[in-house]
Formats: structure tokens, C-alpha cells, sequence
């Protein structure tokens, strides 16, 4: 019976579970914190498989300890036995061993609804991807995603061209798609004046337009779309649906203005939490 808890009248209730396979965040903004966050800020049970560890602020990223492969094999493992995740985000793998190892395990286990954000660098600029992982990330995990949700710079080396309008937005979805198989949406969060995402599945195409929220605060936005993205497909929601709900989450998070640290902040992942507990 697995997702299911009691209430406190004693029946049975069942909750939507995620698996976040990401690295840790120390400051809390991006990767496996964000993702949790964003998972109970919308009523889902989330899971993590950690990795790597960083060591990083909103300014940038000081250091990469990258978790034993076998481990995090030994992470799915339990997970996977247990507590099946009725869908699974996968943020940052820097080595292409554990791209390897995560590919079996989500084949081992026929797991379902895989959204991949292809995290190749940080907010900041840092790399977070080997250069020896990026061909078995092509190779291994974006075929088997349901969703893909690369951002420009990101789709522009997936899809091996510049991307400088939204005509050419268009065509990287389509190619990216088509390539690896599984819906695209590419995140125009680097344009200058507009936040529109542009979302390929099955030969369409669908636009996702939305007025740029004005912050320097957007540290793990990637992090945190995708995540919300697979909680919609946990849900049972299309991935049309799935990304609208998500890009609604995002720009709720993002206009609440929560402002910490010296560089780009987080976001608010729990501005819509309203809790009493300590009033």
C-alpha cells in the first residue's frame, strides 16, 4: 500500500509521492532543498536521492563533493522498494558515471513521469556539469524523460545552435524533441524583457507567456519549475497542465519577494503557507 498514511479519523488518504534525484544546496535556495520545498508547498510527499554535495550561497558556488555512484544506487534502491514515486525530477549529475547509474535504476525499476532540468550551469555562471557527462547525459537520461526543461543556454548546447528569438526558441523544442523523444519546454527566463517558455510535445507547439517579474532573487528557479512540474504529473495532470501549474507556482514564489543573502536570492517557496502555528 504504497503513499497512503491515516488521518487522524483513522481512514486511509493517499499522497502524491516525487523523488528528487539532485545535489544539496547548503544555502538552501536551489537543488534537493528546493525541490522539497516546492513538493509540500504543494501538498506532495517528496523523496530525495542526494548526488553531490555543494558548498555555495547566493553568490556562487565554492565547492562540488560528488556522492559515490554505488550509493546513490543504494539511495534508488530503497526508495524505489518502498515508497514508489509516482514521478521523479533529476536536477544535477556531474559525473557520467552516475548518469550510468541513475539510467539503470530508473529502467530497473520501470519508474514513470521523469522530468530532467539538464542543470549544466549555476544561476551564477558556475559549471556544474563534467565535460565527460554531457554526452552521457544526451545519451542516457534524455531519452528516457518525459519532460526536458532546459533553459536558452542550456537548449542551445542540446540543440547545438544559438538561440536569439523565440522563432528559434520554436525550432530548438522541435529539434530537442524530436531528437530524444520526450516533450521540451525551453525557458525563456534569459530574454530580456519577457519570461516566455515555449513547450514541444507530439509535433506541437505551445507558448507560455508571462510578464517578467522584476528581482535579482530567482536563485533555483530551474530547480524549483521542474519540481512543481513533476508534481503535476504526479497528480495525474497532462504536462500541458503540468506546466501551466507550475509556471503559476513559480511566478507566485517569485513575486512574493522574499529577499536574503548578498547575491541571487531564493525564492518563497512557502508563500502560500499560512500557518498559526507559532502566532
Amino acid at each position: 500500500m504504497r503513499g497512503r498514511q491515516r488521518n487522524k479519523g483513522g481512514s486511509d488518504m493517499t499522497r502524491k509521492t516525487v523523488l528528487t534525484i539532485a545535489g544539496s544546496d547548503s544555502s538552501g535556495g536551489a537543488g534537493i532543498q528546493a525541490d522539497l520545498k516546492t513538493m509540500t508547498a504543494l501538498g506532495l510527499y517528496g523523496m530525495s536521492v542526494i548526488t553531490a554535495l555543494t558548498a555555495q550561497n547566493t553568490m556562487g558556488v565554492a565547492g562540488i563533493f560528488d556522492v559515490d555512484p554505488a550509493f546513490t544506487a543504494s539511495q534508488m534502491d530503497c526508495v524505489f522498494q518502498d515508497i514508489f514515486p509516482d514521478a521523479v525530477k533529476i536536477g544535477m549529475v556531474s559525473q557520467k558515471e552516475m548518469i550510468g547509474v541513475i539510467g539503470d535504476k530508473l529502467e530497473e525499476y520501470q519508474a514513470k513521469n521523469i522530468v530532467l532540468d539538464p542543470v549544466m550551469v549555476s544561476t551564477s555562471g558556475s559549471r556544474l556539469l563534467a565535460e565527460d557527462a554531457m554526452d552521457a547525459l544526451a545519451g542516457r537520461l534524455l531519452p528516457l524523460a518525459a519532460v526536458m526543461t532546459p533553459n536558452i543556454p542550456e537548449a542551445e548546447i542540446l540543440w547545438g545552435k544559438s538561440i536569439k528569438n523565440e522563432k528559434q526558441m520554436e525550432e530548438a523544442a522541435r529539434g530537442i524533441g524530436e531528437k530524444y523523444g520526450g516533450a521540451v519546454l525551453v525557458k525563456g527566463g534569459h530574454q530580456v524583457a519577457e519570461a516566455n517558455d515555449v513547450l514541444y510535445q507530439n509535433g506541437k507547439l505551445i507558448w507560455f507567456r508571462e510578464k517578467r517579474i522584476d528581482s535579482t532573487n530567482t536563485h533555483g528557479t530551474g530547480c524549483t519549475l521542474s519540481s512543481a512540474i513533476a508534481c503535476g504529473l504526479a497528480m495525474g495532470k497532462s504536462v500541458e497542465e503540468s506546466v501551466r501549474a507550475a509556471k503559476t507556482y513559480l511566478t507566485g514564489a517569485l513575486a512574493s519577494g522574499l529577499d536574503l543573502g548578498k547575491g541571487n536570492g531564493p525564492l518563497d517557496h512557502c508563500f502560500m503557507v499560512d500557518s498559526e502555528v507559532y502566532s
